[in-house]
C-alpha cells in the first residue's frame, strides 16, 4: 500500500501481528527482495517492509539520499503505523547502513537489531571512485549498465550459473528502481559516514549474518562488527552470496526466527 507520510509517498507492505520486525532493503532493490520472509515470518509475527523512496513502488523525490534522510524515512512510518513497541529492525546491505543510522539517532525504536550482508565502514576511496563511475554510468545509459553490472557479484557464482530463474527474478526487482533513486542512493552511500566508531555503543541483542561465498562483503567485515557489538552473534551460510536471504531463503528464516525467539 503507498501511504502518504508529510511529503513523501512511501509503499508498504505490513502483515501479520504481534512482535514487529522493520526489514530494510539495499541498492537498488525493494522490499520484494523480503517475499519470502514476508510470507514466512509474518505467520508468526508482524512484518513491516518499505519501498525506500525512489525504489520499487516510492517515487523518486529530489536527490542526493542520505542515510540520515533514509533513517529518518524509516522512523517516520514506524510513528505512522502506530507501532506501540520496540522493533527487530532487519537491514540488509544498503539497508544495513541505514540501521546504523536509525539506531544512532533513535535507539529508543529497537528490540533488536540484524544486519545482513552488510558492513559498518564508509567507503574507502576506490569504493567512492566506483560509485561515482556508476553515478556517471546511469545518467548517460541509463540504470540498465549498472545492473547488468552488478548482478553477477550479487548472488554466489554457483547461483549465476544454475539458477536462472532467481537470476530473473532479481533483475527484475532492481528494474523498478529509478534512475533518480539509483544516482541519490548512490550519493548517499558514498558519503556516509563510518559507523565503526559507534559498534560499542550497540545495547540490544544483535545478529550478525554472512554469506560464504558474498563477493561484495568480506568475512572480516562481519567479524569485525561481531567483535564490536557486545551482544551479538554471527551466523554463516554455506552456499550463498551476497542476497543470501533469497539464496538459502530457509535457512536465513531459520536463523532469523531463533534469534527472534531468544530476544
Amino acid at each position: 500500500m503507498i501511504m502518504q507520510i508529510g511529503n513523501l509517498q512511501l509503499n508498504v507492505e505490513d502483515r501479520g501481528s504481534g512482535r514487529p520486525l522493520l526489514l530494510i532493503h539495499g541498492f537498488p532493490l525493494n522490499l520484494e527482495m523480503w517475499r519470502p520472509q514476508i510470507e514466512s515470518l509474518s505467520t508468526k509475527q508482524r512484518i513491516i517492509a518499505i519501498d525506500l523512496r525512489g525504489h520499487g513502488l516510492s517515487p523518486s523525490t529530489p536527490g542526493p539520499y542520505p542515510m540520515r534522510l533514509l533513517a529518518e524515512d524509516c522512523a517516520a512510518l514506524i510513528k505512522a503505523l502506530e507501532v506501540d513497541q520496540p522493533l527487530v529492525v532487519c537491514g540488509f546491505s544498503m539497508g544495513g547502513y541505514i540501521s546504523f543510522s536509525l539506531y544512532r539517532h533513535h535507539p529508543d525504536l529497537f528490540s533488536g537489531l540484524i544486519l545482513a550482508s552488510t558492513r559498518a565502514g564508509a567507503d574507502t576511496d576506490q569504493g567512492k571512485t566506483n560509485r561515482g563511475q556508476a553515478i556517471a554510468k546511469v545518467r548517460q545509459q541509463g540504470i540498465h549498465p549498472v545492473i547488468e553490472s552488478m548482478l553477477p557479484a550479487l548472488v554466489a557464482p554457483k547461483t549465476y550459473r544454475e539458477n536462472h530463474e532467481l537470476v530473473q527474478q532479481v533483475t527484475g526487482i532492481m528494474e523498478q528502481t529509478s534512475p533518480e533513486g539509483m544516482i541519490s542512493a548512490l550519493q548517499g552511500m558514498m558519503e556516509r559516514p563510518d559507523s565503526t566508531g559507534m559498534l560499542g555503543e550497540i545495547n540490544v541483542p544483535t545478529l550478525i549474518v554472512h554469506a560464504l561465498d558474498d563477493q561484495i562483503i568480506s568475512i572480516s567485515d562481519s567479524e569485525a562488527m561481531h567483535t564490536g557489538i557486545p551482544n551479538s552473534q554471527l551466523e554463516i551460510i554455506p552456499e550463498a552470496g551476497h542476497l543470501l536471504n533469497l539464496e538459502q531463503e530457509k535457512k536465513f528464516n531459520e536463523i532469523v526466527t531463533n534469534f527472534i525467539n531468544s530476544i
